[in-house]
Parts: structure tokens; C-alpha cells; sequence
């Protein structure tokens, strides 16, 4: 599928801030280029994509980008470099694709069952020269049966709802990290008892975002057997 047509809007609505420099100002020039670019994209197809809401694309560079550069750093601790993270359900690429950009030594496969917004993701993918990210045009349950054993997700569903998805498809020892709002906690109750024997969640981190100040967590659930 070609990328689609884009078409251009001069009305005068005010300008997406981009800040990311201001609120992140160790990331290595190359890194912050490329969250650029991505973020350039993302305005460009949101206009003919649903790739994120309108009343967040003025403030994307914290609700969206910061939030996923926030997580990834949680994230990038607990993970094993020599195997592949997987974004379930990446559709704009967040956070997989700004992982793949933060650390371009990690296998990244950002996966969603949209072929339009798997286009958006290897038109960014390409533009930027990633060379560690693949996008993976299927849904969830028909991956191949390759082992996977880390995940992460950002709006895919609840918690309860994707263990019980990825019960049989991930082995023991695998992780699943899961970025979530203040409702953390009520997700986790809902775990279904029948679950409770196969996974172990705990929260991994904490942190507020820029202009928002909204307070954003990162659970992490460990595979039992």
C-alpha cells in the first residue's frame, strides 16, 4: 500500500509546540533530529490518519513524546538487548518507535493490525534510516510463533484483557510493560483470579509530564510459567 496523498492546510491554527530539547537536553543530536522528523510526519499524516487525537497534537511533544521517552527509559533497564521488544498495538509508534530511536542498539518491532498506519510507521522508519525497527502488519494472536518475551503497550487495551491475550503466546520469564494513567492500580485488580498464577505485576517506575503535570506509571508483569 502507497503512502497516502497529503494535503496541505494554511488555516491559521497555532503551531504544535516542539520543546523536546528544552526538557531533554543530554539526547545525542542524531536522536533528537530523528524525534523531529517523526514528529514532522506525525502532523503531516494526521491529517489524513487518525493517528492521534486533535485537541493533543498541540501539545504531542509532552503528552505523547515525552510520555513515551519517560517510559522508555523506565523500560530500557529491565530489558534484554539481544532480544526484540515488540510494540502491541503501535499504531502512531508510540512508545515503540521512539524506543527504536532512543537506543538503536535494540531490536524494535512496532505491530498493528492498520495497514494505513503501518504505512505512517515505515515511511517514518525510512525517512529516518532506522535500521533496528520493523513494522509488523497483523494482529496480535496471528504472530508467528516465534518466542516473544518483551512487550511493551501504551493504549492497546487493559491490563487484564492483554495477559489474558498473551497468556499462551509468551513463555515463562518473559515481560510485558504496560504505560498507564492514575487508573494503574484499578487495572490491576481486575486482574481475573485464574490469571493471578501466571503473571506478576508490579509497578516499575513513576513520572510527570511537562505542561500537563499528569502523573504517568509503567507496570511491569513478570510470566510466571
Amino acid at each position: 500500500m502507497s503512502a497516502p496523498e497529503i494535503k496541505h492546510d494554511n488555516s491559521d491554527k497555532a503551531a504544535p509546540n516542539w520543546r523536546l530539547k528544552n526538557w531533554f537536553p543530554e539526547l545525542d543530536e542524531t536522536v533528537y533530529r530523528n524525534l523531529e522528523l517523526y514528529f514532522t510526519e506525525l502532523q503531516k499524516f494526521n491529517k489524513v490518519i487518525n493517528l492521534v487525537s486533535a485537541k493533543t497534537l498541540i501539545n504531542a511533544d509532552a503528552t505523547h513524546f515525552a510520555d513515551s521517552v519517560y517510559a522508555s527509559r523506565i523500560v530500557r533497564e529491565k530489558l534484554n538487548v539481544n532480544k526484540v521488544l515488540y510494540d502491541f498495538g503501535s499504531g502512531n509508534g508510540f512508545p515503540g518507535l521512539v524506543y527504536g530511536i532512543l537506543y538503536p542498539d535494540q531490536r524494535v518491532a512496532l505491530t498493528d493490525s492498520d495497514e494505513r498506519k503501518c504505512e505512517f510507521l515505515k515511511h517514518v522508519i525510512q525517512r529516518a534510516g532506522l535500521t533496528n525497527v520493523q513494522v509488523i502488519n497483523k494482529q496480535i494472536e496471528l504472530l508467528a510463533k516465534d518466542p516473544i518475551e518483551q512487550v511493551i503497550s501504551r493504549g492497546f487495551s487493559q491490563i487484564p484483557k492483554m495477559l489474558l491475550t498473551l497468556r499462551k503466546m509468551m513463555p515463562k520469564g518473559s515481560l510485558v510493560f504496560h504505560m498507564k494513567g492514575e487508573e494503574w492500580a484499578i487495572e490491576i485488580s481486575q486482574i481475573p483470579i485464574q490469571l493471578c498464577s501466571a503473571w506478576q505485576p508490579t509497578l516499575a517506575g513513576e513520572y510527570v509530564l511537562p505542561v500537563t503535570n499528569a502523573k504517568m506509571f509503567v507496570v511491569e508483569t513478570l510470566k510466571l510459567d
